[in-house]
């Protein structure tokens, strides 16, 4: 079946996060010019941009990308899928970290990969691509059943300001910063899931997205937005405690609470709010402002980028 069958028999307006994850991976397939390579079978061990560790009754899940600032590439982003499945289904996982290697958290997505494999996607084919590995992953990692928590270091820009926040719980380092530049660096509505006005106020979200300004870690923890901050060198000790800790916990009351909770956000209209936003954000790929400023933006965006990484 090709791609545009695929897309005209299948209703996109009305997938969930989960219905649309094999459009979004045939997307993939074709861009990358290889077949499906499903990873339900695979172990632990074939990942290559993750790392997946078992600690008991906890699981970290890390980025593996720290010569390119953790960011976020296909790849990457299909393993974690694949990763919060694996703990989803696991019954001796009660808690969940998601973490990096190296200095950064992680630079967000990797736009360079888009002109390395030579996608130039059509509306349908962005919206298909998009809404399952970018904004379905991370919608996937909100409603995993199970406590999640984000270990931040370093950069933790824009996709990896979006990932983090999907998180239940950050822990963050002393010297991590967060910040989401797509909306003065690409001309663009934000990245894919704006979950900005749920984790900080409503000023506080505006500001940072007006501005493009970063948010040092000891002022998102002073917004509510971080539950911890530490020394670097504590990080991985401090975040691996609070997993613990929360494992300690009886399981299955864990899951009800978090179902709980999260429903109480989708009442809110957090569900409905953060699907709308993904509609703007497709739309203002294809605006005039967007293609004036998306050359220069995006070679701004790369080129700190490379800055940000140089010292790994």
């Amino acid at each position: 079946m090709s791609l545009r069958q695929y897309r005209n028999e299948t209703n996109v307006a009305n997938m969930g996060a989960r219905d649309a994850v094999g459009l979004g991976r045939i997307v993939f397939d074709v861009a990358v010019s290889r077949a499906p390579d499903p990873f339900s079978e695979r172990s632990m061990s074939d990942y290559q941009d993750i790392i997946y560790e078992k600690f008991g009754a906890v699981v970290r899940v890390s980025h593996n990308r720290p010569k390119r600032g953790n960011a976020q590439n296909f790849q990457l982003l299909r393993e974690l899928d694949d990763a919060i499945s694996r703990v989803a289904k696991d019954p001796e996982v009660s808690v969940m970290i998601l973490a990096s290697v190296g200095k950064h958290f992680s630079a967000g997505h990797d736009l360079k990969e888009w002109n390395d494999i030579g996608i130039s996607p059509s509306v349908e084919d962005r919206w298909a691509l998009e809404g399952d590995l970018y904004f379905g992953v991370a919608l996937r990692l909100w409603e995993l059943h199970k406590p999640t928590i984000a270990q931040v270091q370093g950069a933790c820009i824009a996709a990896g300001f979006m990932t983090a926040n999907m998180c239940d719980l950050i822990v963050a380092a002393d010297d991590a910063y967060f910040s989401d530049p797509v909306t003065k660096s690409l001309g663009a509505a934000s990245v894919e899931m704006l979950v900005h006005p749920w984790v900080l106020t409503s000023r506080k979200a505006r500001e940072m997205l007006y501005t493009s300004e970063p948010i040092p870690a000891q002022d998102a923890l002073d917004f509510g937005m971080v539950n911890r901050v530490v020394p670097r060198a504590e990080l991985e000790d401090a975040t691996m405690a609070l997993a613990q800790k929360i494992a300690e916990t009886p399981a299955f009351a864990l899951q009800l609470v978090k179902r709980s909770l999260n429903r109480t956000q989708e009442l809110q209209g957090f569900r409905d709010a953060v699907k709308a936003h993904f509609d703007t954000h497709q739309l203002s790929h294809y605006s005039e402002t967007h293609k004036q400023t998306a050359g220069q933006g995006m070679g701004t965006a790369i080129s700190a980028g490379k800055t940000a990484v140089a010292a790994e």
